[in-house]
């Protein structure tokens, strides 16, 4: 459900307007994404902020080396370029950007090449050039990727996605031939929207998709089975789901006859029904409960055939939330009990699990530093577990696995604030291999990273890294980090372009981990849902308060993105008195309206229905509705994207607007491309890196 997060509606022509009226609102207009008055007011905006922002001293030269570290082609090329894995028996799939390929390329590389560190790549699909054909403003979807069939992989749906927004079109690709299948030669193909799709056979595919009728979230409203040859309209229906539901995904495991389907219903953002493909085509539900973290399907070997694994939210059959579960999916009714196999402590959380065909591996969270566990089933069902050796305090990312029968390898990242991420290959939980490291771009040696505790307004103890320049004294000008939301955790990831050069200006970073994320598991993102919300605030204030207290900042700039947007923006409209300056990204803004934008709808599970009484604890929050004209607030920079078709641009430009109402001053950059990233290729983020480097200078610095 976690991959699911990114998944977001389709804006159809008529949602792009605002669906009902609001005589109290004056900015509505700008809820109009493609409106000419409204991007009148766009290139109004871009034109007052941007040239103000590229003056600052030391811009050019900020944008430069922000590009160059996002281009070094000495950067690790993950297995990461097709699902269900980038890595076969034989092979490695990687997708790759750099200064030449601004669009990027995807492409291929022998296995063994890659293991010995030196791969040797042969391009599949260069979008620059087929953007350049068609004369299509195309990326690679992020969201869809290669969907290819194992365990030959030599049929892919591609993804593709106008100018970087979640919505794709699927095509089919020959690996042998290098080209696309055209529908006259039988090739499957599906017009652009948010859909998923995944292979029964050489010949059929599941599929969901928001081109055919969909939910009020602009999710897929039906799954159905298509058969090569034959037109969509005449594909079987497997299962269809009322609008009010959250929507529908397919997804397929394994290969030959231990390959599995599940078509994953979601009733709302947390709550769903896992469905099983059966033999005979007719779906059995799981044995899970609702809310459960349904993750994938794996046969590891072990004599029971291919199990599924879910993390629990909430207690279970005696089984606590938080703890990692399995059960048996044979094809045929009845499926497997639920089982225990992991149940984290009361400081720990499992970030991710993955499977290959020996062993299940779990990334674990203890205090928020990374820790690696091998899982294995013995005789009677039990679970043995055994730790992969990994640096403290440091993030990690399960990559890759091969999951062929009796293949036991993982691909995994390791990296941390001052660490440059590092390839490893594991095999068998014991012997590791280093397959690549990315280069580091500063001297490590010049910073310190610590980590801290604040104590929110209820008790609760909230950590908190700090990385600043080593030896430095005093209070520094401070950039700090959250997000706070949707289980996410934020982890001690090497520093971007910006905090780097945030860094060698003698600045500090700071990153919080607020509740609502998923830093210690499902009670810490469950202690700031919708009446809660106001938890994870508190948790933010108490960080920022504490590190003025404590002397370690002088001025404060808060920043999030998406989620982290909406709590940037409740920041500085709460304590204008405590943070100095805000950066507000991709944000949600208008809590009485955000279920009407995009895909609001399917959020009101984390935020509440602004329709109901809720809308009193919304109300209470809501950034848009608690702008006053009397404050004094920093100058804010707003940052959006026109392509965003996951949480609406209009939620920023109405924040800008009103602020310009009541006469507050503020910076607006709204970038065309970019979906809900903000940013469509690597230049564009090295833009953007240079424009927060600017906006930090200007607002923090004396």
């Amino acid at each position: 459900m976690r991959a699911l997060v990114a998944a977001l509606m389709l804006a159809a022509p008529a949602a792009l307007a605002a669906p009902a009226a609001d005589a109290g609102d004056p900015h509505l207009w700008l809820e109009e994404i493609e409106g000419e008055r409204a991007l009148a007011w766009v290139r109004e905006q871009n034109a007052r902020s941007l040239p103000e922002l590229e003056a600052t001293p030391g811009f050019a030269g900020w944008r430069r080396r922000a590009e160059a570290i996002l281009e070094d082609p000495r950067r690790i090329a993950y297995p990461t370029g097709a699902s269900p894995t980038g890595v076969t028996a034989d092979r490695v799939f990687n997708f790759w950007r750099d200064a030449a390929n601004v669009r990027g390329v995807w492409r291929v590389s022998p296995r063994a090449a890659f293991d010995a560190g030196r791969p040797e790549w042969t391009t599949l699909l260069s979008i620059d050039a087929l953007a350049a054909e068609e004369k299509r403003n195309w990326q690679w979807s992020g969201w869809t990727g290669a969907v290819c069939l194992p365990p030959a992989f030599a049929r892919c749906l591609v993804g593709l996605s106008d100018g970087g927004k979640d919505a794709s079109e699927l095509r089919e690709f020959d690996i042998r031939a290098r080209r696309f299948v055209a529908p006259g030669e039988g090739g499957f193909v599906l017009p652009e929207a948010k859909q998923s799709a995944a292979w029964v056979d050489g010949d059929r595919l599941l599929v969901a998709t928001a081109a055919g009728p969909r939910t009020r979230s602009g999710y897929a409203g039906e799954a159905r089975l298509w058969r090569r040859g034959t037109p969509f309209a005449a594909s079987r229906l497997l299962l269809a789901v009322p609008e009010t539901d959250m929507g529908l995904w397919v997804m397929a495991f394994g290969e030959g006859e231990g390959r599995r389907h599940v078509v994953d219903q979601r009733t709302s953002f947390w709550t769903g029904r896992i469905h099983h493909l059966m033999a005979d085509f007719t779906l059995a539900p799981a044995p899970l409960p609702e809310d459960a973290d349904f993750r994938f399907i794996a046969n590891i070997g072990d004599g029971t055939g291919p199990r599924g694994y879910a993390l629990l939210r909430s207690d279970f059959q005696g089984i606590p939330a938080g703890s990692l579960v399995s059960y048996g999916v044979p094809n045929v009714r009845p499926l497997g009990p639920v089982e225990p196999v992991f149940a984290p402590s009361a400081s720990q959380a499992i970030a991710d699990v993955a499977a290959t065909g020996q062993a299940i591996y779990v990334s674990l969270l203890d205090n928020v530093s990374g820790r690696l566990i091998r899982l294995t089933r013995g005789a009677g069902g039990r679970w043995q577990m055994a730790d992969v050796a990994v640096p403290p305090l440091s993030a990690l990312s399960l990559v890759a696995t091969d999951a062929a029968e009796r293949a036991d390898t993982l691909y995994f990242s390791v990296e941390g604030f001052t660490e440059p991420a590092r390839l490893m290959k594991a095999t068998g939980g014991g012997r590791l291999a280093a397959i690549a490291a990315a280069p580091a771009f500063f001297d490590a040696d010049r910073y310190q990273v610590l980590q801290r505790f604040a104590t929110s307004r209820d008790g609760t103890r909230v950590p908190y890294f700090v990385v600043r320049p080593r030896g430095a004294t005093g209070a520094l000008p401070t950039h700090l980090w959250s997000y706070g939301g949707f289980e996410i955790p934020l982890l001690p990831a090497y520093l971007s372009p910006e905090n780097q050069l945030w860094l060698e200006s003698g600045g500090q970073l700071v990153v919080a981990n607020i509740r609502g994320g998923g830093e210690f598991g499902p009670r810490w993102h469950q202690a700031a849902l919708r009446e809660k919300r106001q938890n994870s605030y508190d948790d933010l204030h108490a960080v920022a308060e504490a590190l003025k207290r404590e002397g370690l900042a002088a001025k404060l700039a808060v920043h999030g993105r998406s989620n982290g947007g909406l709590m940037a923006a409740v920041a500085y409209t709460q304590r204008p008195d405590l943070y100095d300056a805000a950066l507000v990204g991709v944000p949600l803004a208008d809590m009485r309206r955000y279920h009407l934008l995009l895909a609001g709808a399917s959020w009101m599970d984390e935020y509440g229905n602004p329709e109901t009484g809720d809308w009193a604890f919304l109300r209470s929050f809501s950034p848009y509705h608690n702008i006053r004209p009397d404050a004094r607030y920093p100058r804010v920079f707003f940052y959006t994207s026109t392509k965003d078709d996951r949480v609406h641009p209009g939620h920023a430009r109405k924040m800008a607007a009103r602020m310009a109402e009541f006469g507050h001053p503020f910076y607006y950059y709204e970038n065309v491309d970019g979906g809900h990233a903000g940013v469509a290729n690597l230049k564009e983020s090295g833009y953007r890196a240079a424009l927060f480097m600017a906006y930090l200078t200007r607002e923090l610095r004396p």
